[in-house]
C-alpha cells in the first residue's frame, strides 16, 4: 500500500514517527546546552557564591569545600552542555547535569521550610516569594530524563560510534 492511499492524518503521523526517529532530542539537545552553558559562563565570569550557601548542599557535597563545588559545578555547566550538542556521551552528560541540578535545587531552590502540600506547591514558581523557586530546574530534570534514559537519536556522534563500530564487527 503507498503512502499517499492512507488517510492524510495517518500519513501526517507516520511523517513525524521519522522525523521523531531521526531527530526527537535535537529540541532537548538544544535546549539544555544552551541553560546550561549560559549557566556555566556565569560561574566563569563571576565570584563564588557557593560560600553564602554550602551548609545546604546535599551529602556528599557538603563535604567538599565551597570551591571545589564551584570548580565542579562550573565546569559540568561548560563541558556536558558542549557534550549534548555533538550528541557525545549524552547519557554520562546528561546524568552530571541532572546531579548538579539536584544539587541547585537542594541548596537553593527548595523551599526552607514547609509543612503541607499547598505550602510546596508556591515554590513551583520561578520567582521566590519565601515558599522556593523550584519549577526552571524541574523543568530541567524531566528534560533531562530522556535523555538519560535513552541517549541521543539518530543525528549525534554517539549514533555514528556506535554504527563505525558495529560495522568494524561485521567485517
Amino acid at each position: 500500500m503507498s503512502l499517499f492511499t492512507l488517510n492524510p492524518i495517518k500519513t501526517a503521523f507516520l511523517q513525524l514517527d521519522r522525523l521523531a526517529t531521526w531527530g526527537w532530542d535535537i529540541p532537548l539537545r538544544l535546549f539544555l546546552a544552551w541553560e546550561f552553558f549560559e549557566s556555566g559562563l556565569e560561574k566563569w565570569h563571576g565570584d563564588n557564591w557557593f560560600e553564602q550557601i554550602h551548609a545546604n548542599f546535599p551529602f556528599p557535597f557538603n563535604h567538599f569545600s565551597a570551591g571545589f563545588d564551584w570548580q565542579v559545578s562550573m565546569w559540568a555547566e561548560l563541558i556536558a552542555p558542549l557534550l549534548l550538542l555533538a550528541g557525545l556521551g549524552t547519557r554520562l552528560a546528561s546524568a552530571s547535569l541532572i546531579v548538579v541540578t539536584i544539587v541547585a535545587m537542594a541548596a537553593v531552590h527548595w523551599p526552607a521550610q514547609w509543612s503541607t502540600l499547598s505550602e510546596l506547591a508556591q515554590g513551583y514558581s520561578i520567582t521566590d516569594h519565601g515558599f522556593g523557586n523550584y519549577k526552571l530546574p524541574l523543568i530541567y530534570l524531566v528534560a533531562l530524563l530522556p535523555l538519560a534514559l535513552k541517549g541521543a537519536g539518530a543525528f549525534s556522534v554517539d549514533t555514528l560510534l556506535l554504527r563505525h563500530g558495529a560495522a568494524k564487527k561485521l567485517a
